[in-house]
C-alpha cells in the first residue's frame, strides 16, 4: 500500500510497514480527588495500569459471579454480542452488559471504578464498552497482543487515547491461568499495524483478532524497553489500565476459571465519531454512540 497522506496522529493501518510513535496525549488528564492515592496515580502514570487488591468484598464478588454466570448460560450464541471460542460452544464473551438493568449496570455506576475513571480522565465520563470475558478451566483461549485505543480509534472513530478499562475480578487471576499481560510504559508509544482492515472486521477479531495486532519485531522492540508485567489478583480485585496499553492474556490450562467484568470508561469530550479507518462504524455493542453521563 502507498502511503497515505494525513494530519491524524493515530493514523494506523495505511502502509506495509509498522512504527512506533510517540504518544501527543497526556495519561494523567486531571489532578482531581478521587479513590486513587497519589501513589497509585504514579504508578498509573508510568506503568500504565494499577492493581487494586480487593476493591469489592466477598458478598459483592459472588453477587457479580453469579450475575456473571446467568448471562453465560442465558447468552445465545447466535447473536453478534455474545462471542463462542472458536475451538468450541464454550462462550468467551458477552458484550453490552451495562444495559443490563441489574447488576452490571450498578457496577458501571459505582463510585470505586467510576470515580477513578474521573480521576484520571479529568472529565465527566461515559461507558464506551461493556463485556464479560470468560476462561474456562482447561479450555480458556488466549488473547493476542494489542492496543485497544488503535482498534477505537481506526474502527470506531475515537479520537484520543483519553479512555481506561476497569477490569474487576470475579475470579482469582494468578499467574497460571491466563490473566492479563501488560507491557509496561508501552501506553506512551503508539504502534501503527500493517494491514488494510476487511469489511466487518469485527465478525472474526472479537474470535481471533488479525488486523489491528503489532508485529511480532514491534513487540521485541516494546518488551526491550518495558518487560512484562501481569495484572494478578484475588477475587474482588481490580485492574485499571489505559486505553493504548499494549496487553495480552495466554489460555487457561489449569482447572481454574478466571473470569473477569471489563467496563471501559470514556471522556465525554472524546466521544466517538466517524472511523477514522475509513469503515462503515461497528455496532454499538462495541462502541457506545450514545453518552450517558455516569452520575457522580
Amino acid at each position: 500500500m502507498a502511503p497515505e497522506m494525513t494530519t491524524d496522529p493515530y493514523h494506523s493501518r495505511t502502509v506495509d510497514r509498522w512504527e512506533i510513535a510517540p504518544r501527543p496525549d497526556p495519561v494523567l488528564w486531571g489532578e482531581g480527588a478521587g479513590p486513587l492515592s497519589p501513589e497509585q496515580l504514579v504508578h498509573y502514570a508510568e506503568k500504565g495500569f494499577v492493581v487494586c487488591w480487593r476493591l469489592f468484598d466477598e458478598e459483592e464478588v459472588g453477587a457479580l459471579a453469579a450475575a456473571a454466570a446467568k448471562a453465560r448460560d442465558a447468552a445465545d450464541p447466535a447473536r453478534d454480542d455474545v462471542i463462542a471460542e472458536a475451538s468450541s460452544s464454550a462462550i468467551r464473551s458477552v458484550f453490552r452488559v451495562h444495559r443490563d438493568g441489574e447488576m452490571f449496570e450498578r457496577l458501571s455506576v459505582d463510585s470505586r471504578l467510576a470515580g477513578a475513571a474521573r480521576q484520571i480522565l479529568g472529565s465527566d465520563v461515559y461507558v464506551h464498552q461493556s463485556r464479560i470475558n470468560f476462561k474456562p478451566g482447561f479450555d480458556g483461549r488466549p488473547f493476542p497482543w494489542h492496543s485497544d485505543f488503535e482498534t477505537w480509534h481506526i474502527e470506531d472513530g475515537m479520537p484520543r487515547p483519553r479512555a481506561l478499562s476497569a477490569s474487576v475480578l470475579l475470579t482469582d487471576n494468578i499467574e497460571q491461568n491466563g490473566p492479563l499481560l501488560v507491557i509496561p510504559s508501552s501506553h506512551r508509544l503508539y504502534v501503527r499495524c500493517v494491514g488494510e482492515t476487511p469489511e466487518n472486521h469485527f465478525k472474526e477479531s472479537l474470535v481471533n483478532q488479525a488486523y489491528g495486532v503489532p508485529t511480532r519485531a514491534a513487540l521485541v522492540d516494546l518488551v526491550d524497553r518495558g518487560g512484562i508485567m501481569s495484572g494478578t489478583g484475588p477475587a474482588g480485585s481490580v485492574v485499571f489500565f489505559d486505553s493504548n496499553l499494549m496487553h495480552g492474556s495466554g489460555g487457561n490450562i489449569t482447572p481454574l476459571p478466571r473470569n473477569n467484568v471489563f467496563l471501559v470508561y470514556n471522556s465525554v469530550d472524546n466521544a466517538v465519531v466517524e472511523p477514522f479507518g475509513k469503515r462503515p462504524r461497528r455496532p454499538e455493542f462495541l462502541a457506545e454512540r450514545r453518552v450517558d453521563v455516569v452520575p457522580t
